[in-house]
């Protein structure tokens, strides 16, 4: 196999492509309302790419310019054998990449977070939406919010940076505001807000009435603090402020409210293969093909570099007169959160 670094990714809006999010598996151990259905039909696993496969993939990513992966799943610690996928792209660390990340559900950390540390892995983002185990458990379906609890509070003395993920839903968390940003206050974690977005099987869920604009929850905070607007960026599509009085830093996710397109450096693949150029759209281009054609890397970069320059200038989510505009049919857990 031939890994020779090209050209970087630049997509038509002359905007670099150099953070790569890909999902391991589609499988999860909770069954989150706004990403799963409670009954999934899992993918069959011929289907999935074998972590060779996805490390062969991510190590071309890497030599056309990625300078970030974040691995996501579903669940990602579900795969088995994943820390063996870690180790081996943490090779890459200092030769190319400068991060190795992912996102988790929290339920693995107890068992993997000192591992993900030997591994070159410096921060996590755990997704989160509430402290109270009844909504927890109504939110997630099948999880436990102590595990959940007990895994950050490994990642911490395992020496990683954790933030916090918690989609804003309307009805169900916006009365813990507060609550959530005091306790990462007190733990010593970043948090972010994120806003629902219109994905998956909306007749499971009505994303409409869970619909809690940040612009909102915004001005809710900033009745209880100053909000220091910040210009740093990780990379990915947030916003932050930093609370004067805490100095604690707080994202924002707006998608709806205020989308984050021109700033886009990132694309999405699944764990079968598929190259996602934007989430809110539903072009695609299969990397699964080339990828098993040959152990040349050749067509696979050929492949990328094709679907890079369909590219779009932005997604078109739109929640207004009540209905959802820009609605995708696939799952989050599909995509890759």
């Amino acid at each position: 196999m031939t890994h020779i670094a090209h050209a970087p990714l630049i997509d038509p809006f002359a905007r670099p492509i150099t953070y790569l999010r890909v999902s391991v598996t589609d499988r999860c151990d909770f069954r989150c309302v706004y990403c799963m259905a409670e009954h999934m039909q899992f993918l069959p696993k011929a289907d999935l790419l074998t972590l060779e496969e996805l490390d062969r993939l991510c190590t071309s990513f890497i030599g056309l310019g990625v300078r970030k992966l974040r691995i996501t799943g579903g669940e990602p610690l579900v795969r088995r054998g994943i820390m063996g996928f870690f180790r081996q792209i943490s090779r890459h660390l200092g030769e190319g990449l400068d991060e190795l990340t992912l996102t988790t559900n929290g339920s693995q950390l107890g068992k993997y977070a000192q591992e993900l540390v030997d591994c070159g892995v410096r921060r996590v983002n755990v997704s989160l939406d509430t402290l109270d185990p009844e909504k927890f458990a109504r939110i997630t379906r099948w999880g436990r919010l102590q595990q959940v609890l007990d895994g950050i509070e490994a990642a911490a003395r395992a020496g990683l940076r954790v933030k916090i993920n918690a989609v804003a839903l309307k009805g169900v968390n916006d009365s813990e505001l507060f609550d959530l940003v005091n306790w990462c206050g007190q733990q010593g974690h970043d948090l972010t807000f994120i806003e629902v977005m219109p994905m998956g099987d909306l007749g499971n869920e009505d994303r409409l009435d869970q619909y809690w604009p940040l612009t909102d929850l915004r001005a809710q905070l900033a009745q209880r603090f100053t909000l220091i607007d910040l210009a740093e960026r990780t990379g990915g599509p947030a916003r932050y402020v930093q609370l004067q009085e805490t100095g604690q830093k707080i994202g924002f996710i707006t998608p709806l409210t205020h989308n984050f397109c021109e700033s886009c450096n990132r694309v999405r693949v699944t764990c079968t293969g598929e190259l996602y150029m934007c989430l809110g759209q539903e072009d695609r281009a299969d990397l699964r093909a080339p990828l098993r054609a040959s152990e040349d890397d050749a067509p696979l970069q050929e492949a990328v570099r094709a679907a890079i320059a369909r590219k779009p200038k932005g997604h078109d989510f739109d929640y207004s007169r009540q209905s959802v505009g820009g609605q995708m049919t696939r799952h989050m857990s599909h995509t890759g959160g």
